[in-house]
């Protein structure tokens, strides 16, 4: 069955690490309900929710995805960049052991699963401010005998690859290629977001519908007119903790 992880915003999100963005207000209900609505959204295209309980003192920890990366034989702990958010990892492999075995990764490894980008069985993986050299010689040396490939792609506008480019199946990526290095990604299918969306190369599919953040429709447009079926959703308010829509979730058959 199609699982989601997700879970509930820490109160103290306003204190969360940002790499690229300004700091601005969070309205924290205002936050609360577009992750809810995120939630709602992941349930009516067919996942279960998994939710887990708020962690007060760690205030990304809603962004459940760079703390782990969950593939069909296993989950991986990753070790972040970030060092004020690697306490995530702890309740997160918790929650993951009732559905694959784990590993870990050690330092001097960083990695964070934003910067993790899936085809098949290959692993593109940013070089990138939170996710060094020796983090992606670790997950490829761990994921081998599963039958991965890592491949590195270097990342220099923005925190993470994926927040600049995600995958649409059918060998097509939609990209924001000035943030990017694209050498590793040649032989896909490239759409580009739209001009004035820098922020757009970040969606998520589920079961066929992918979804935009409502900020971005322009690139929404784009994708509909190449006949995806996309699903707009407002997450203005976690944008503001340099947030986009694979963040806040991890999602598997379990």
């Amino acid at each position: 069955m199609l699982t989601a992880i997700t879970r509930a915003l820490s109160p103290a999100i306003h204190e969360c690490e940002l790499e690229y963005f300004e700091r601005r207000p969070i309205d924290f209900a205002r936050a609360e309900e577009q992750h809810r609505a995120y939630e709602r959204c992941l349930t009516e295209l067919g996942a279960r929710i998994v939710s887990l309980p708020a962690e007060p003192d760690l205030p990304d920890s809603v962004f459940v995805e760079d703390p782990a990366l969950v593939l069909d034989e296993v989950a991986v702990i990753t070790r972040m960049g970030a060092e004020s958010r690697r306490a995530e990892g702890e309740s997160l492999a918790a929650a993951l052991a009732q559905f694959r075995p784990l590993v870990r990764l050690t330092d001097p490894a960083t990695l964070e699963g934003g910067d993790v980008m899936r085809v098949g069985r290959t692993l593109y993986v940013g070089a990138s401010a939170r996710t060094n050299a020796a983090g992606i010689e670790q997950l490829g040396r761990e994921l081998a005998a599963y039958g991965y490939t890592v491949v590195a792609v270097k990342v220099h506008g923005c925190l993470h690859l994926k927040s600049a480019c995600t995958y649409l199946g059918d060998d097509t990526i939609l990209a924001n290629q000035a943030w990017i290095d694209m050498g590793p990604l040649r032989g896909f299918r490239i759409v580009d977001v739209a001009h004035g969306e820098p922020g757009a190369g970040n969606t998520l599919t589920v079961n066929g519908t992918v979804l935009v953040p409502s900020a971005f429709p322009e690139t929404a447009a784009i994708l509909e007119g190449r006949g995806y079926r996309v699903r707009t959703l407002d997450i203005s308010e976690l944008m503001k903790a340099e947030a986009a829509l694979t963040c806040s979730s991890l999602i598997f058959e379990a």
